[in-house]
């Protein structure tokens, strides 16, 4: 009888959920049709102005005078104490500082809105100034990217920044026309990211701001707006000289959107989503859901969220996998609520990194209703996946140790900046997945949400990071100068944003920061951001980098994960980097694990090694890590360093060195390897050069002799032998020319013209295969590796005939104008055989013919100072890279041609769509 009544119940309960479920998918579908939140990009169609000397008198806030302009520092180098200054003129500080409160959780710390409206008689603010002579920009846009270089010791900008143009003020004026409809709905811009301390007015009337050039934010327009006509939307950003160690790019550099609601909303970025009791059956959504209501009255409304899969997009895909009961909610005028749901999703799909996982999506859709009738439609993509932070073990995801074979990456895009572009972004981890890489550090700022939206896809692992600097400065006019009325304000911001997203594993609130070297202080400094960070998101674990705070100090004892940057492997602790000045460090992952053993530890930057692409410098170093010197793997004369991969900064290691020093600590969790891509700026060891030489992959795009070295490691089911150096040595014969191999196999055997100069097996850490007594003769190298004895990949590299033909070659053969793709085409400089010329630099004239453009070359050197619009540029080392575009939003095909004397020119098509 028991059992019956059990049964009856269950039938019941079901019909229940079928009818819940019918009821919820004809709300779904109808919907649709009336749902009322606008998100309008407004992207396109900006007149900009930059001062070109003095500038105007809308400042911010007062700077500091710059006394010291070298930034040809070690990154290493000890941050300092900031000035203090006293204000001597007026400043907007006061009407932009409120901006921040929506972040401040403690109302009583808002700054208050003064009266006065500073700027509204400024010509540029007014909506009848003619800007007809103004420059006609598309915003994703860096106003820096396409101007010269600026070359010296005594150049304006040095290489520290990249040499290009990134600081100055400038304008972005914008005509808006609300329709009549829009009246009575609260309007909001939304700005994912301008270079820096941006501030905003539209239609004369100052409405906010924010200094931190990375971080996204929001303003109301509502107040200030007339409907039925147009309304003068005006930008102001001004980046400052000094005031980063990398590339910054300059401008309104991330998209800009207009959000037009209901005054009943959800509130910018509204929900936060966690998964809970995850098995093969079920797992349980919990999510908080802010509501807020603009209007003067009090609204009563009714809440109704469903859950489904999810297309790259972020649409919904597919039935409904999941809901939350609907609730009834009363909320009182100019108010925000905040409510806690639990759904529950069955048989959930995991997200997961590959190859071992894939990474499986969700959409909430969060659905407002007052009296019956749709008044906002909210989504939210996330994914349902398990992470554990184990001391012993490392990473675990889903249940499955996860080793971090991760990178460092910076947020420029190579020759065409700061500027987002999202192909372009996909290109640069499409490339990195095919090392073998999972894992990206977002060196050292939050990244555009597009980004976020591609590591969510492609299931990369991420580091998300907020600050280079707190209160102590690394260059004279950094964040510090704004970090302590601004880093609530930053850090909740940039936590609420990002906290859907799976791929975020952990957030890091600092690196290298100069508080490290101040003890409690610096402690309770770093205390205040761990608890921001938990407070917004209680999930994940808080980190910041370390590169000089050791075990015993109070700074260490901050964070949930230890993340150490070269510290592990040790800093200017071998032999070959005994001279040097600095931070000296032996290794300590043993202290560490000793004094923290409950904490994982992560090297969050590792090896900073130095090369340049296909650049081998004679005679090669004994050592398995050595600094890059002037005449010891560098050459000053060229700003060359030698891609023999054993060369590093002076505080770095070499991947070998990393490599012997993970396997000897096999509860590090991984590596983060500084860097990726070779970036703009900071080009250590030549800061006459534009651009940085660690890299796995150089800044066009083409792999470094490094990538196949991490890919041995990093993929090691994967069939790979790779041989360097080249084998054109014409000046070289009879000279001792060290040929080295990198391989997934565990032995090779190296034969040159024939003849077999020995197999030689890898001992213990020990990561490449080294013939350092060669004598250079013409003809042909060839490596067979082998694998647990049987031969696993081959490889056969042999002296070139003379440059002969270019060949135009891409994987970007249709691009899509409506969402600005780009097309990355490589020219190989081969000869009669079609063999890559290895040491061959032409220079290549590019054309091109129907509704596109070129966007840029490059050839991955970084001493090159060819403008990157140039439609000429030499080859380096037998490539060369051309970027185009199709015009905006049209179709057809484009020919790209590249010609040079006395070479059978490169044609090839793109396909254009919309």
């Amino acid at each position: 009888m028991v059992n019956t009544q059990n049964n009856m119940k269950a039938i019941f309960r079901i019909i229940g959920m079928v009818i819940i479920y019918l009821f919820s998918s004809c709300v779904c579908e109808n919907s649709e049709k009336g749902k009322k939140r606008e998100i309008v990009s407004i992207n396109r169609n900006w007149s900009f102005f930059k001062y070109k000397s003095k500038t105007d008198s809308l400042i911010y806030d007062i700077r500091p005078e710059v006394k010291d302009y070298n930034d040809s520092k070690d990154a290493d180098s000890k941050p300092t104490k900031a000035e203090k200054i006293t204000p001597t003129r007026f400043v907007l500080k006061p009407w932009i500082l409120p901006t921040a409160n929506a972040f401040i959780e403690d109302t009583l710390k808002h700054y208050p809105v003064p009266t006065g409206n500073p700027g509204y008689d400024f010509p540029f603010v007014q909506n009848n100034y003619d800007d007809t002579e103004w420059t006609q920009v598309n915003i994703p846009h860096d106003w820096a990217i396409q101007e010269p270089f600026m070359t010296g010791w005594e150049s304006e900008v040095g290489g520290g920044m990249g040499r290009l143009p990134n600081h100055g003020v400038a304008w972005y004026r914008k005509k808006i026309k609300f329709p009549i409809e829009d009246k009575g709905k609260s309007i909001f811009l939304q700005i994912d990211g301008a270079m820096s301390y941006s501030m905003i007015w539209i239609n004369s009337h100052l409405v906010g701001g924010w200094p931190y050039g990375y971080n996204s934010y929001q303003v109301d327009l509502t107040p200030y707006l007339k409907f039925g006509t147009d309304n003068q939307l005006a930008i102001r950003v001004d980046n400052p000289p000094n005031s980063s160690r990398w590339y910054t790019g300059g401008g309104i550099y991330r998209n800009v959107w207009l959000i037009k609601t209901n005054p009943v909303h959800v509130s910018q970025w509204g929900t936060f989503i966690r998964t809970i009791n995850i098995s093969e059956t079920s797992a349980d959504v919990a999510m908080e859901l802010y509501i807020q209501n603009d209007s003067e009255q009090k609204k009563n409304i009714s809440i109704k969220t469903e859950i489904f899969g999810s297309n790259a997009e972020g649409n919904p895909e597919g039935e409904m996998v999941g809901f939350f009961t609907e609730e009834n909610v009363a909320i009182e005028a100019n108010s925000k609520i905040k409510l806690n749901q639990l759904g529950r999703v069955k048989n959930p799909k995991l997200w997961g990194p590959p190859p071992t996982q894939d990474p499986n999506l969700y959409v909430a859709i969060t659905r407002l209703y007052q009296n019956d009738e749709l008044i906002d439609e909210y989504k939210t993509r996330f994914g349902i996946r398990t992470i554990e932070f184990c001391s012993a073990r490392g990473l675990i995801v889903n249940g499955e140790p996860i080793k971090i074979q991760g990178v460092n990456q910076h947020h420029d895009l190579g020759a065409i900046g700061a500027a987002f572009n999202k192909s372009a972004a996909k290109r640069q981890l499409d490339l990195l997945k095919q090392l073998g890489c999972n894992a990206i550090r977002l060196a050292h700022n939050p990244p555009a949400p597009e980004l976020l939206e591609l590591t969510d896809q492609m299931g990369f692992l991420v580091v998300n990071e907020i600050f280079d600097v707190w209160e102590r400065k690394k260059t004279p006019l950094d964040f510090h100068l704004v970090f302590p009325e601004w880093y609530e304000a930053d850090t909740r911001a940039f936590v609420r944003r990002d906290r859907n997203c799976p791929s975020v594993i952990m957030w890091s609130y600092g690196n290298e920061v100069g508080e490290q070297y101040t003890g409690k202080d610096g402690a309770i400094i770093a205390k205040q951001l761990h608890n921001i960070i938990k407070d917004e998101d209680p999930t994940r674990p808080t980190t910041a980098s370390m590169n000089f705070a050791k075990p015993e100090m109070p700074f260490s004892e901050v964070p949930d994960i230890i993340s150490l940057n070269y510290q592990g492997e040790g800093i200017r602790d071998a032999e070959a980097y005994a001279h040097l000045q600095g931070i000296r460090t032996k290794p300590l992952y043993p202290d560490f694990h000793s004094k923290y053993p409950e904490k994982m530890i992560v090297s969050s930057e590792t090896a900073s090694a130095l090369s340049t692409r296909g650049t081998y410098l004679f005679p090669v170093t004994n050592e398995c890590s050595a600094p890059a010197e002037n005449e010891n793997g560098g050459d000053p004369h060229n700003q060359y360093v030698s891609a023999y991969e054993l060369y590093t900064a002076p505080f770095g290691s070499s991947a070998d060195k990393v490599f012997a020093s993970q396997d000897k600590h096999p509860y590090v969790a991984g590596e983060f390897v500084w860097s990726g891509w070779d970036y703009l700026g900071e080009p250590t060891p030549y800061y006459l050069a534009r651009s940085s030489y660690s890299g796995i992959i150089d800044l066009a795009g083409f792999p470094k002799d490094r990538f196949y070295l991490y890919q041995a490691r990093w993929r090691p089911e994967y069939p790979m032998v790779h041989i360097l150096p080249h084998w054109n040595w014409p000046e070289r014969v009879g000279k001792v020319t060290p040929v080295h191999v990198f391989t997934s196999g565990d032995e090779v055997e190296l034969f040159l013209n024939g003849r077999s100069l020995g197999r030689k097996k890898k001992g213990l850490f020990e990561y490449r295969l080294r013939w350092d007594d060669v004598k250079y003769e013409p003809g042909e190298l060839k490596a067979i590796a082998y694998k647990n004895g049987k031969v696993w990949k081959k490889e056969i590299i042999k002296k070139s005939g003379g440059a002969y033909q270019l060949i135009a070659e891409t994987k970007y053969k249709e691009i899509n104008t409506a969402k600005d793709e780009l097309s990355f085409i490589t020219i190989k400089v081969v000869d009669k055989d079609g063999n890559v010329v290895p040491d061959a630099n032409p220079e290549i004239q590019f054309n091109i013919e129907g509704s596109g453009e070129i966007v840029a070359t490059d050839n991955g050197n970084p001493s090159d100072m060819t403008p990157f619009p140039s439609p000429i540029r030499k080859a380096f080392n037998g490539y060369c890279l051309v970027i185009v575009k199709g015009k905006s939003e049209k179709s057809g095909n484009i020919q790209i041609k590249a010609k040079s004397d006395n070479l059978i020119p490169a044609n090839i098509e793109i396909s254009l769509t919309n």
